[in-house]
This record gives structure tokens, sequence and C-alpha cells, in this order.
């Protein structure tokens, strides 16, 4: 049986079956993609919204996403797309091959878009679509947007990031056991990935503060000293941090984090870095 090759959960699939992302398959004994150019989701969104705030900031992009995800967080907004699909998601698919989206992108440039951003569920485990939509949308000279939890192998990612432009990239926290019986990623994974990718794209990372999970002094010390020893110490100037708030959401009922506590973290952050926003506040 072969294992996939894209993230740290190496599913082994006989024929037929899915993978535990939903969105990739065992067909003749090769491990495909089921998600290849199905769209769940397209919309005009702001950059900001991204978040990316030091990117072209007060421009446009079409954001585009498709279902499936990788990880398994209880807090999930995006779950009926990233885990419930063909359960919760009663909207369907449509086809967009990688040149029409490009197209669609193009269209929109008298509304001030710039590009494409690929977003909402996971969007690296559908990688094929997104290197050959990013090849066109680079042929129309615009910007391609990754939104990514990151978790996946160098494999991967060494095949993607070149084709990508500017990133806002997920460090959920900073302990392997958050990442690990929390969410089911890999930490590991997800900061090779921040580090490879640092190097030949603008790249800003968020981290949404949970209650009694990952909302210590100690922690975003140690996330944020990390953050600024990218690129050799550059980090501090050119990789910034969105600190975001938690609301109750899919299977997590804990009350919200308080506004307080977002501020209080940002104030920590920004000791160790130049660029710190906060989010849903």
């Amino acid at each position: 049986m072969p294992i996939c090759d894209v993230c740290h959960n190496h599913c082994n699939l006989t024929e037929g079956a899915t993978g535990l992302c939903k969105a990739r398959i065992c067909k003749g004994n090769t491990i495909i993609s089921k998600s290849f150019g199905l769209v769940t989701s397209i919309a005009l969104d702001p950059i900001e919204k991204k978040p990316l705030n030091l990117f072209y900031p007060d421009s446009n992009i079409i954001s585009v996403g498709s279902f499936g995800c990788n990880l398994r967080c209880p807090f999930c907004q995006n779950h009926e797309i990233s885990y419930g699909f063909d359960k919760e998601y009663e909207y369907g698919v449509k086809h967009i091959a990688p040149d029409e989206l490009a197209e669609i992108a193009e269209s929109y440039k008298p509304q001030g878009n710039i590009g494409v951003a690929f977003t909402y569920n996971e969007p690296l485990i559908g990688y094929e679509y997104v290197i050959d939509a990013a090849k066109e949308v680079h042929k129309r000279g615009m910007k391609t947007v990754l939104v990514s939890n990151g978790c996946v192998t160098e494999t991967i990612a060494s095949q993607v990031i070149p084709h990508i432009d500017a990133m806002n990239i997920d460090l959920k926290g900073f302990t392997d056991s958050y990442y690990r019986d929390v969410l089911g990623g890999d930490r590991g994974l997800v900061m090779d990935f921040i580090k490879r990718a640092v190097s030949s794209s603008h790249v800003e990372v968020t981290t949404l503060i949970i209650p009694g999970y990952n909302d210590s002094d100690e922690e975003m010390r140690k996330l944020s000293k990390w953050i600024s020893d990218l690129n050799d110490g550059e980090g501090r100037h050119s990789v910034p941090l969105h600190i975001s708030r938690y609301f109750p959401r899919f299977k997590m009922n804990i009350p919200a984090t308080e506004v307080e506590s977002i501020y209080h973290l940002r104030d920590v952050a920004r000791e160790m870095l130049d660029h710190v926003f906060t989010g849903n506040c």
C-alpha cells in the first residue's frame, strides 16, 4: 500500500481509500489529489483579511479554497469544508481550472485585485493545484498568496514555495504537546516550513490564542524570539506576528480569550518583534 508523503500523517492507503485530509485518494496504487480544481469558496477580499498587513496594503485579492485539512483543530472556523465535506457542506463545488482562475483574477484588476490567495481550507494538501494555478497567475503579472498551517513535508514545501510571493502561516503554539495532542499536527514541520519560506517570500505569522493552552507569557516570549531569529536575526524586522483572539467554535466551547490578554501578549511579543498586530478584538 502506498504511503502519502504530503504531511506528518503519512496515510497508508488501500485502493480507493481517502486520507485523513479528505482530499487525497489512492488510485492505481498511486496517491493523487481528489480536490484538484474543485472550489468550495471564492471571493474578493482585502489583503489585510488573510491577514497580510505589510504586503501591498489596501489592495484586494481573489481568495479561493477547496476542501479538506490535515489537522484536527477543535476550534476550526471552516470545519464544514475542512472536516465535514460531503456531510456538513451543503453548497457543492465548482470546477475552476488553473488558467480559468488566473483569468478571473485578471478580470478583477479594476477592483484593485493583485492576484490570487489560496486559503479557507488547507491549500497544501492540494499542492498540485496551487502550483499550476500560481504559474498561470504569474504569467499574467499578478501575485500569489498562500494561507496555510505549514504542516507539510520538505518535499512538498520545496515544490510550492518558489511559486508563492507572500504567505501567512499559522504557528499555532510553541509546544509539541499542544500540536500533537490538541491539533493533531507536528510543530517541527511547521517551523521548518517557515524557515524555508522566509528565505524567498514575504511571510507573516499568525497565532490564535486559546485560554489555558498557549496563552502564557513564557510561551509567547519563546515563540516571538524564535521568529525574531529567522534569517539570521532579520526576522525581528521583516516577519510580522498576528496575535488573534479565539471565540468558541466547532468542538471547543471554553470562553473567548479576554481582549486584555491579547493586548498583553502583543506587548510581550513586541519585546522581540517590530511588527505585532492583534486580530478579532
